[in-house]
């Protein structure tokens, strides 16, 4: 064999090797996340068919609903530290999502009434909701069509449509990307690669934060976003919600915000990536007894206003949900 040949060989056999070994960590990973994303999780038996949830706390209800690439692991992770303050968190898993099946209608407004239906499955009468980025619609959709079952209404960072006349805080999301952004949620391998060799261009694309942000962050921070990037794995189980969400952000249209009753506080950073700054203060100037808070600097996961955000959560839902 000439040494040429020989050294093609060993190149082969370690990129074989290599192979083995990348297959090898993902496999595990994928199975780690897929025993995570369980973990928890609770399967009901509700009028609207079976919806998935977990809680944790005691005290004020309060119903969260996650954003995109969630489900109830990202709810009860963003929502966790409002159960050390009265509340009892209940996070659910939207149309699509892990283990609540999509519908023939996965519409915002079908999904407040299998929201209304997880609250009857638990004999809960009365709730404070509280919607994350795409969780927003179903949110606010809850609040229009029973508003003597929502007490309380807390928009973060949340997909909200409004008027062309009322200027937006960042341009859209292109085509273009939103089909790049499809194509890395439908394959977990994909997503696993990229979290792995490009996490800055995935936190600022797919979770629409600047990177830089938490570079300056402290250390506890740095972790809860990089484990929320790993909590989208597996996105097998929650490519079906993920392209509804897609589809809903180029369709959805101006709801009846004047008609909703419940205290509500509406959150935003300017540099969200998503544009929401703009959506979260058209929601609190058309919706009565509505409160904006907005940051300059936060991106779509308000890093470094963590306390902030709980503290004035804690402040609605006690207030308008004890009187």
């Amino acid at each position: 064999m000439k040494p040429w040949q020989r050294i093609m060989l060993m190149i082969l056999a370690g990129l074989g090797l290599a192979m083995v070994v990348i297959h090898a960590r993902y496999r595990s990973d994928l199975t780690r996340a897929a025993a995570r994303a369980a973990r928890g999780s609770v399967l009901a038996s509700t009028r609207c068919g079976p919806i998935e949830y977990q809680e944790a706390g005691s005290g004020i209800p309060l119903l969260v609903i996650h954003g995109a690439g969630g489900g109830h692991d990202q709810g009860m992770d963003f929502a966790r530290p409002l159960t050390q303050h009265g509340i009892r968190v209940i996070a659910v898993s939207r149309f699509g999502y892990l283990r609540t099946p999509r519908p023939a209608d996965a519409s915002p407004e079908a999904q407040a009434d299998a929201h209304v239906c997880l609250l009857d499955a638990l004999g809960i009468e009365r709730a404070a909701v509280l919607g994350l980025s795409a969780g927003g619609p179903s949110a606010m959709q809850t609040a229009i069509r029973y508003p003597h079952r929502v007490g309380a209404l807390v928009l973060v960072v949340p997909l909200v449509q409004k008027p062309e006349s009322v200027p937006a805080s960042a341009p859209p999301v292109s085509d273009e990307k939103d089909e790049w952004l499809l194509r890395l949620v439908g394959s977990d391998f994909l997503y696993w690669s990229t979290l792995k060799l490009a996490p800055d261009q995935l936190i600022r694309h797919l979770l629409a934060t600047p990177p830089e942000l938490l570079h300056d962050a402290g250390t506890r921070e740095r972790a809860q976003v990089n484990e929320l990037a790993e909590r989208v794995l597996p996105v097998s189980l929650r490519a079906a919600g993920l392209r509804d969400d897609t589809r809903l952000g180029k369709s959805l249209k101006p709801y009846a915000l004047e008609t909703i009753r419940a205290p509500t506080l509406a959150i935003s950073a300017r540099d969200d990536g998503f544009g929401t700054y703009a959506n979260a203060q058209y929601a609190a100037s058309r919706i009565p007894h509505a409160r904006f808070i907005g940051y300059e600097r936060g991106g779509h996961l308000l890093v470094g206003h963590d306390n902030e955000v709980i503290a004035g959560i804690v402040d609605l839902v006690q207030g308008a949900m004890t009187r």
